[in-house]
């Protein structure tokens, strides 16, 4: 019996670094995700599919590992790198994209996120886990935010 607990957010940064420096990072899947907290492992897969396998968080007799893969593409000219999520591949669906905007003197970045996580505890035990699990996520994608930011000189 498993939990399935739907991600869904959204973000908005202004950062000091050039578009072109930002989308170099953001588009370069292994570099962009060495800013990600806890990933325990990265493997790239082939024709732009890389699978995610993050750190087990829990205790040592209950522990949750997040494992997904997903299908990056990029475009310089309308500054996206997005991604879909590879089903078949671990306990969740994750996809998502990153529009950035040059604004001459800084670069707006928007993020989205939308997935969903299969956690294999019963059914009651939804109420209690779905705000756990969201809330891991949103801390660790606000932190790989951070990281970038102080990448690319900090926020405006």
């Amino acid at each position: 019996m498993a939990i399935t607990v739907p991600i869904s957010m959204g973000y908005e940064l202004e950062v000091k670094a050039k578009a072109a420096e930002v989308f170099e990072v953001l588009s370069d899947v292994p570099t962009s995700v060495s800013f990600f907290p806890k990933v325990d492992k990265l493997t790239d897969m082939g024709d732009g599919v890389y699978k995610w396998e993050m750190e087990k968080v829990g205790t040592a007799q209950v522990n949750i590992q997040t494992v997904y893969a997903s299908k990056y593409t990029s475009s310089k000219p309308k500054g996206t790198v997005t991604w879909k999520p590879v089903p078949g591949v671990g306990n969740a669906l994750v996809g998502g994209a990153w529009k950035i905007t040059d604004n001459k003197k800084s670069t707006h970045l928007e993020l989205k996120i939308d997935g969903e996580i299969n956690v294999p505890l019963p059914g009651l035990m939804k109420m209690v886990v779905a705000p756990v699990v969201e809330g891991e996520f949103e801390k660790l994608v606000e932190k790989y935010l951070a990281n970038l930011a102080k990448r690319f000189g900090g926020e405006v």
